[in-house]
């Protein structure tokens, strides 16, 4: 059997690959952390030029926030007009992030008061019509100040967006650099995946044997989170079922056993919005979920020199489960293999689709669980003269690529 299949070397995945990110940089602690986000944004394929405040610079040095941007800092507007080449209408940037952005930045912004380098950037980013990302980080109960307040409830009613700080130890933290790097890539795109709700579900699960051993798998849960952020930044509600923590770009639910994934896959995916048959568009199957359960010990079963028989039973296929209940949903499975053969991957993987119903599968090797990087076989149609796609790169752009033949099969 020979599968035809093809390399697209220009299918990075990256985030926000060959976007121009203005950042502005304001004097608030969290400033520390520009130079991690600088990073993290260049890491997803952005272009970054910073723009500081004076209170910002002596917080952390522009030499730094230059290495990061490998960019001149712009630290004053001068007769160059550095704000209008930035942001004005025919200006570098696609986005203006201010990260961080403090109290009295935001209540400026709010005002059209142009004091600062990152101020008189951020009016002329509003004025046009230049996507706007705020950051903010400030003590709690600045944050919850009624003019601040106000003037966050004012830059939203103008179209700006925020990445929600984290609320720990009294202060307003700086919400995460994977965070900030989500939310400025959901500004920026064309958004295909807007007004779609998809489920998700991640990682591995656990069968528990007694009260301390499981049954379990080496899935770490990567791709199938690297898919939810993904279909997140593509414009889609995204809900989340994994065995992991809390995302701010999901609806997280969390659990543990195969039982618990099917049934809490199932309400997400019964969920209703706005009066239609169902308020879910799409469910990707990336978890590895467990094909046997067994009967649970009250207690833990003593260690000893005896042998211990466990019987397995095979536990309901999810797909088949959801897909019998509604018939209308796009899903998208995922095969992990063993072999290292491609053909019999695709074979594999076409069964599947051909069983469940579902518009294309993700084939990968089980050796890439747990790994950052991975190569993977999308597998489209249940016939062989359907082309498969090889993948070979990072879970996050895997994740990327995902969510645009997701798009794409919403548009055939």
């Amino acid at each position: 059997m020979s599968e035809p299949q093809s390399d697209d070397p220009t299918r990075t995945g990256d985030l926000l690959d060959g976007v121009n990110v203005a950042l502005g940089v304001t004097g608030s602690v969290a400033a520390v952390k520009t130079v991690e986000v600088a990073h993290e944004l260049r890491r997803h394929g952005a272009r970054v030029r910073a723009v500081m405040t004076e209170s910002a610079a002596g917080i952390v040095h522009p030499w730094a926030v230059g290495f990061a941007t490998d960019e001149p800092v712009v630290r004053e507007i001068t007769g160059a007009v550095e704000h209008v080449e930035l942001c004005g209408r025919d200006g570098w940037a696609d986005v203006f992030l201010v990260a961080p952005a403090t109290a009295n930045t935001v209540g400026k912004i709010a005002a059209a008061i142009d004091d600062t380098p990152v101020t008189t950037t951020a009016t002329t980013a509003l004025g046009a019509g230049v996507p706007t990302v705020v950051v903010p980080a400030m003590h709690e109960p600045m944050y919850d100040h009624p003019g601040v307040l106000d003037a966050l409830d004012q830059l939203e009613s103008w179209g700006v967006r925020f990445v929600d700080p984290r609320l720990e130890e009294g202060k307003a933290k700086i919400a995460t650099p994977s965070a900030i790097v989500t939310e400025t890539a959901r500004v920026v795109g064309d958004r295909p995946l807007a007004d779609r709700h998809v489920v998700v579900t991640a990682g591995a699960t656990s069968e528990a044997i007694d009260p301390v051993r499981v049954v379990t798998s080496r899935a770490s849960g990567k791709t199938g989170r690297a898919v939810a952020r993904a279909c997140y930044a593509a414009g889609a509600r995204v809900t989340l079922v994994h065995d992991g923590p809390e995302l701010p770009w999901a609806d997280t639910r969390q659990v543990e056993s195969a039982a618990e994934m099917l049934d809490a896959t199932l309400d997400a995916v019964d969920e209703r919005d706005g009066g239609a048959d169902t308020g879910t568009d799409a469910l990707v199957s990336a978890a590895a979920i467990s094909d046997y359960t067994v009967a649970t010990a009250d207690e833990k079963i003593r260690s000893g020199r005896e042998s211990l028989t466990l019987e397995l039973e095979p536990t309901p296929k999810l797909l088949d489960r959801v897909g019998a209940e509604h018939p209308q949903l796009t899903l998208v499975g995922f095969k992990a293999e063993t072999s290292g053969d491609d053909d019999a991957m695709v074979a594999r993987a076409r069964e599947t689709m051909r069983r469940a119903g579902l518009a294309f599968v993700v084939g990968n090797d089980a050796s890439v669980m747990g790994d950052e990087n991975t190569r993977a076989l999308i597998v489209r149609g249940a016939d062989a003269d359907e082309p498969t796609t090889v993948f070979s790169g990072t879970k996050t752009g895997l994740g990327s690529v995902v969510a645009e033949e997701l798009s794409r099969s919403f548009r055939s």
